[in-house]
C-alpha cells in the first residue's frame, strides 16, 4: 500500500499525554514494538512481452524484396530486410544513421560503425571518430564477405543501428511493395523479456530509472526487474473525449534466472510491485496501536508492571498496516496496548 495511511483507531483525549493511572483499566490486548525494515509499496498490473517497439522506416526508394517473419531474431551483422535484393543490416549502437559514412567524414557515428566492424572481426583501422582509408578498406572487406558491391561507403539506409539484437514485432510493408524514404517497413523490440507498465501521471513518483521492482509472473513466481525507461504518452480520446496522458514504464527482467522463468509466457498479465519508500531498521507498531492525543499528535499506551502509561510518539512512514514510531521509553520489545 502507499504511504500516508491514516491511523484507523483514534484514542480518547489524553490530556498531558504522559499520564499513568493505577485505576485505568489495562487495554484488552497488547503487542510489542518491533524493529524491522519498513517498505512502502504499490502494486499494479502490467504486460509481459519484450518492451516497447521501435519503428524502422526506409531511407531509400525501391522494392521490398524480403521481409522477416514476426518473431524473428536478428543479431549484429545480419540482414533485417532487403530492398532491391540488397540487405539492410543490423548493427549495434544508440545513434541512428543519418548520413552516408565514407572516407573523410568524422563523428561519433563513425566510431559506432568502426566498433561494429571490429566486433565482427575486421581489423587494420583504429576505432575512433575518423573514417580513414583504412576504415574504407575494412568496409570493402565486409561488403565482399556479404556479397555486396565493394564501395567502401556505408550508404544511408543500408544499416539500422539498434541497442542490441532485435526481435521483429510487426510488419508495416509487404514483400513486392514499393518503398520510399520515410515509409515504415517494420517494428522491432529487444530480444529479452521485459514488462510494460502504464500508470497515471499522478503516480509518476513510483517510476524512477534504475529503481528495482518485483515482478510476479502468472505462475506466482516473483523475480526482480529494473526500470529502464519512463516515457510520457498521450492516448487519443474516443468519441469526442479528451486525450489522456499516461506514463509508460519499461521494466527489464534481471538475470538469466528471471528471463528463464518468464520465457514460457507470451504477452501475459503480471503484477509489478514498486517500492516507494524504505525505512531500514526502525521501530514499528501496528497502526491500530496509535492513539490520538487531546493536545495533538499521537501516542501509545505502554503497559509495564500491571500499569498503563500514555506516551507521545513521533510517527514516520506508514506502510502495510504498520507505522514507524519513536519516543522516550519506546524501544524494541516495549509492550503497548491494542484495541479489542
Amino acid at each position: 500500500m502507499l504511504g500516508g495511511i491514516a491511523a484507523a483507531v483514534l484514542g480518547p483525549g489524553i490530556g498531558d499525554g504522559n499520564r499513568a493511572s493505577a485505576d485505568t483499566p489495562l487495554p484488552p490486548s497488547t503487542t510489542k514494538v518491533t524493529r524491522e525494515t519498513l517498505l512502502d509499496t504499490s502494486t499494479t498490473s502490467a504486460v509481459l512481452g519484450h518492451g516497447p517497439a521501435t519503428t524502422t522506416s526506409s531511407r531509400q526508394a525501391g522494392t521490398v524484396t524480403r521481409l522477416p517473419a514476426v518473431g524473428t531474431k536478428v543479431s549484429r551483422g545480419e540482414a533485417l530486410y532487403e530492398v532491391d535484393d540488397v540487405p539492410v543490416t543490423v548493427m549495434y549502437g544508440g545513434l541512428p544513421a543519418y548520413r552516408d559514412l565514407r572516407e573523410g567524414v568524422e563523428g561519433s557515428d563513425v566510431k559506432q560503425l568502426e566498433a561494429n566492424l571490429a566486433a565482427l572481426g575486421y581489423t587494420g583501422f583504429d576505432v575512433d571518430e575518423e573514417f580513414t582509408a583504412y576504415t574504407a578498406a575494412a568496409v570493402e572487406r565486409w561488403q565482399e564477405d556479404r556479397g555486396l558491391e565493394e564501395t567502401g561507403v556505408i550508404a544511408l539506409g543500408s544499416v539500422v543501428f539498434a541497442p542490441g539484437a532485435v526481435r521483429v514485432d510487426s510488419l508495416a510493408a509487404e514483400e513486392g511493395s514499393a518503398t520510399a524514404p520515410g515509409q515504415e517497413v517494420l517494428s522491432f523490440t529487444g530480444t529479452s523479456r521485459a514488462v510494460t507498465v502504464e500508470i497515471d501521471t499522478e503516480d509518476q513518483r513510483l517510476a524512477r530509472k534504475r529503481r528495482t521492482v518485483v515482478v510476479e509472473l502468472p505462475d506466482g513466481e516473483r523475480v526482480k526487474g529494473v526500470i529502464s525507461d519512463v516515457t510520457t504518452v498521450v492516448e487519443p480520446g474516443e468519441a469526442g473525449q479528451e486525450d489522456e496522458t499516461k506514463v509508460e514504464v519499461t521494466v527489464d527482467l534481471l538475470g538469466r534466472k528471471a528471463q528463464k522463468a518468464a520465457a514460457p509466457f507470451a504477452m501475459a498479465s503480471v503484477d509489478v510491485t514498486f517500492t516507494v519508500d524504505r525505512r531500514k531498521d526502525v521501530l514499528t507498531v501496528p497502526v491500530a496501536a496509535l492513539l490520538a492525543l487531546q493536545e495533538g499528535g499521537f501516542g501509545l499506551e505502554v503497559v509495564k508492571s500491571g500499569r498503563s502509561t500514555y506516551v507521545p510518539v513521533t510517527t514516520g512512514l506508514f506502510a502495510n498496516g504498520k507505522v514507524e514510531v519513536s519516543g522516550t521509553g519506546i524501544s524494541r520489545g516495549t509492550v503497548v496496548g491494542m484495541p479489542a
